[in-house]
Order: C-alpha cells, then sequence, then structure tokens
C-alpha cells in the first residue's frame, strides 16, 4: 500500500524524552575527568610502568568497556520510554470536522483575581477542559488585547496546543487594551475560507470593550458562516488589578487603583449577534457543557483521513538493556589470569 505523504511510519510516541539524552555527552565528560584526576594520582605515587608491575591484574581497558556498557543501556532506556513507533498499515477514515477558533483576552485587567487562581488562567483552564471535550476537529488560538495575534494556527494536535497554551501570559502582546472588534477580525481570517466545514469562534474575555463595532464585527462573522459563543471572566462588581512586575496593584497616573469589571452585557451582545450562546466563566463546567452541545449541533463537514496503526517496539530496546546490564555484570574490573594469557580484555 502506498503511504501517504502526511503519514509518519515511523515516530516516537513520547520524543520530549528524547532530550535526555542530551545528559549523555555530560556524563561521559565526567567519567572522562575522573579517569584524568585518577591517572595524575597514580603519577605522584612513582613511575607508571612501575605501578602498573605492581598490579598486573589492573584493566584500564575493562574499566572503559563497563563504563560504555552502562552509557549503551542509558540510550537504550531513553529510546525506550520514547517509545518508538514503526506503522504497519494505514487506512482511510471519515471523520466529522469542525473548525474551532478561540480568542482569549490576556490583557492586564485579566490579571483581575475576583475569580480563582485570576481570570486569564480559569480562562485557560477552560480551555484546556473545551480541549477535552472536542474531538476530531481542529483548534486555533488566537490571543489578544489591544490588537489580536494568531497563538497556534488551526491544528488537530490537541496536546501541542496545551503547550502552547501554557506558554500565554499577559506579556504576549505589546499593546494593552481589550480589542474586541480586532479579536474577532483576527479570528476570522484564522478560518479556512475555502472549506465549508461549521465554524466557531470562542472569544473569552472579562468584555471591557464598550465599541458597538464588536457587536457588529460578530454579525460579519455569522454573515459569513462563523458562530460566534463568549465566555465572561470575573465578577460584575470592581476588583483591583495586581501588578506582576512591581508588586501592589496598578495604578493611574494620578497614583489611584485601576478598577475592572467583568462587562456581561457587552459579551451577551456578541454572541447574540453571532448567534451564539453566552456563558459566565464563574460557572465553568455548565458553560462548558453548553458550548460543547452547541459544538455537536454545528454542522459539520465530512473529512476523509489517512491513519496509521502503530506497533510499539520499546520491549525490544528495554530487553537489549538488560542483556547490556547482564553482560556489564560478568565483566570484572580485573583481569582474569587465564584470559591474561590469552591476551583478552587487556
Amino acid at each position: 500500500m502506498k503511504t501517504p505523504d502526511n503519514i509518519q511510519l515511523f515516530q516516537f510516541q513520547n520524543s520530549d524524552y528524547l532530550y535526555l539524552l542530551l545528559t549523555i555527552p555530560v556524563i561521559v565528560g565526567i567519567f572522562v575527568f575522573v579517569q584524568y584526576l585518577k591517572g595524575k594520582a597514580l603519577d605522584r605515587l612513582g613511575d607508571r610502568n612501575l605501578i602498573e608491575k605492581l598490579m598486573p591484574e589492573a584493566s584500564l581497558f575493562r574499566n572503559w568497556l563497563k563504563f560504555s556498557i552502562l552509557i549503551l543501556v542509558l540510550a537504550s532506556l531513553v529510546f525506550a520510554i520514547a517509545r518508538p513507533q514503526y506503522g504497519s498499515k494505514t487506512e482511510e477514515s471519515e471523520r466529522e470536522s469542525a473548525e474551532i477558533v478561540i480568542a482569549l483576552d490576556v490583557s492586564n485587567s485579566m490579571l483581575a483575581e475576583d475569580i480563582k487562581p485570576n481570570r486569564l488562567e480559569r480562562a485557560k483552564q477552560a480551555i484546556v477542559r473545551l480541549l477535552q471535550k472536542t474531538k476530531d476537529d481542529k483548534i486555533g488560538l488566537v490571543v489578544f488585547g489591544g490588537e489580536a495575534y494568531t497563538q497556534i494556527p488551526l491544528t488537530s494536535d490537541y496536546s501541542g496546543a496545551e503547550l502552547y497554551l501554557e506558554a500565554v501570559n499577559t506579556n504576549a502582546i505589546p499593546v494593552q487594551g481589550t480589542n474586541l472588534k480586532a479579536a474577532i477580525n483576527h479570528a476570522i481570517n484564522s478560518f479556512n475560507p475555502e472549506t465549508e466545514t461549521g465554524k466557531v469562534l470562542i472569544l473569552i474575555s472579562d468584555g471591557e470593550n464598550h465599541e458597538e463595532e464588536a457587536i457588529e464585527a460578530a454579525q460579519v462573522a455569522y454573515e459569513q458562516g462563523i458562530t460566534v459563543s463568549t465566555i465572561g471572566m470575573g465578577l460584575p462588581h470592581a476588583v483591583t488589578i495586581p501588578d506582576q512586575k512591581n508588586g501592589g496593584y496598578k495604578k493611574d497616573a494620578a497614583g489611584n487603583n485601576v478598577l475592572t469589571k467583568l462587562n456581561e452585557d457587552v459579551l451577551m451582545k456578541i454572541a447574540e449577534a453571532g448567534h451564539g450562546i453566552y456563558t459566565s466563566g464563574n460557572n465553568i463546567e455548565s458553560g462548558l457543557s453548553k458550548i460543547a452541545d452547541q459544538l455537536s449541533e454545528t454542522t459539520k463537514s465530512k473529512v476523509k483521513m489517512e491513519v496509521a496503526e502503530y506497533d510499539d517496539y520499546y520491549i525490544y530496546l528495554v530487553w537489549f538493556a538488560l542483556l547490556l546490564v547482564c553482560v556489564e555484570f560478568f565483566i570484572l574490573e580485573r583481569k582474569n589470569r587465564w584470559l591474561r594469557n590469552l591476551k583478552i580484555f587487556e
């Protein structure tokens, strides 16, 4: 069977563990340095040739051989936990798929702690839970404040998306503010214009924006086949914003504390204009359930996908490592007298 270009027959399921291989040069360097110190200590005791005659059973080669075997054991175990896999066969699978773009507010007001641990962290937790509820859909992430940027283009790699999401913070954008219009317009351009699949935009913000243009942008999105739902983060009463750089709380030019509160009204109007739903981030579980139900009702296109079935080969590396340990155990650090005459393992 011909393998499609987008299918990799060989892969490491846990490829991040391969970084442990970087410890091997460090270990080798330490071992070489220790051997150098031992050699200098022997030189201080007297003539090296004389010392070797006094210790005829000592074997430098065996010492290096045992160390080399242990390094191979370490490398084998690292490759084993990385789980090498080989695709035994590929098959064509037809699945229903939608496109979901999440627009996440990363302005300073999202640092407010009226919901714990703060608005931004609670929003990131909501996104992770939403990823856990979706299947076969493509996910994209747009971050915004005064401007909007693509953090994650549309992808089916949920685990990779979670890694990028962990790094999101209020420093992700250079311009502060809460420009909901910019977020919606940028998100619209993040969808694939050539597909007719169901398209959903989820806007997560505290809604501190009073521009009518944001509501108009949601209407434009719906006219282009994009449903717009919103999640409001925070409480409706004013709270202070922690200053992570200088400590204390954010202050204005007059030295007064900057206050922020959830603007549910604008978020509700945006969801209404986008024919989506509004939910409060304070009741995260029920809100996500509503959005998940909406996604399941979204008209999805059927996409043909090539799927590879992989077989694990890590067990062979484990057995190889165990074999090497046994070999290393039976190699003595000193020369065997009967082997010395044969010049073996000198």
